[in-house]
């Protein structure tokens, strides 16, 4: 209960800032829209698949996944910049239940924003004569918690580690390698060489990967891409928790 009433002040304070409405709503559908119009001006027998609106879907989706990061590390380093986790450290509260208090409300918000982006790719697939499969669509939607996860939990690492200024940087320092080592923007498998071996050893390629083969129906992959991202997830869990414990015992004192 404790953690439900604290994710309910959360959640307030994530729906004051007009950022929330930028990315969460707006976000998806200008990507999927100017990457659709960059996809109609390459020729055909460059066959280049990856902005095809059934491919971009799922890349636009992990790359939005990962501006609620940026929204995990401001809320928690705001408060502790004040003097307001400085009071609650008073409470009953474990640190569990502090950092279940910062996900429900971010892991609502990226469920909506995942909703929108798929419903706005059914439109521009409608439009495009692409198909998308409503059963793998919603298969995708639950394959992204785990990202989603993810995400949150690396923004609530760094809002523990640095304070309100630094934070968002390194967010978006993420956000950025999210963007260009996750796939999303170019196809990794025909690249080779070292850069594919960066992708491959960090979760942004495993999120887009997974996502996409659950949408062509494929499995190849699929085990092996959600373990990676599971493994990570789990890792910046542990890690939150952990420094959220020692900012909690030594701003007690």
């Amino acid at each position: 209960m404790r953690t439900v009433v604290f994710s309910g002040r959360n959640l307030k304070e994530l729906l004051r800032d007009p950022l929330s409405y930028i990315f969460c709503l707006g976000f998806p559908i200008i990507m999927l829209l100017i990457m659709t119009v960059v996809n109609k001006s390459i020729p055909p027998e460059a066959g280049m698949t990856v902005f095809r609106i059934d491919n971009l879907s799922g890349g636009i989706a992990v790359f939005g996944l990962s501006f609620v990061m940026l929204f995990a590390a401001l809320l928690l380093s705001q408060d502790r910049t004040g003097a307001f986790l400085t009071r609650l450290y008073a409470s009953p509260m474990k640190a569990w239940e502090f950092i279940g208090g910062y996900y429900l409300p971010i892991i609502l918000l990226s469920v909506i924003q995942s909703v929108i982006n798929f419903a706005a790719s059914f439109v521009i697939a409608a439009v495009e004569d692409v198909e998308m499969n409503v059963g793998r669509v919603l298969l995708a939607l639950l394959s992204l918690i785990p990202t989603a996860v993810m995400f949150i939990g690396f923004g609530l690492l760094f809002g523990g580690l640095f304070n309100s200024n630094a934070a968002p940087g390194l967010c978006s320092i993420i956000i950025s390698a999210a963007g260009m080592l996750g796939g999303i923007w170019m196809d990794v498998e025909s690249i080779g060489g070292g850069l594919r071996d960066v992708c491959l050893a960090l979760p942004f390629y495993h999120s887009v990967r997974a996502v996409r083969s659950i949408m062509a129906g494929s499995t190849a992959h699929l085990g092996t891409d959600m373990l990676i991202v599971m493994a990570y997830t789990l890792g910046a869990i542990i890690l939150s928790v952990i420094v959220f414990r020692r900012n909690m015992v030594r701003d007690s004192k």
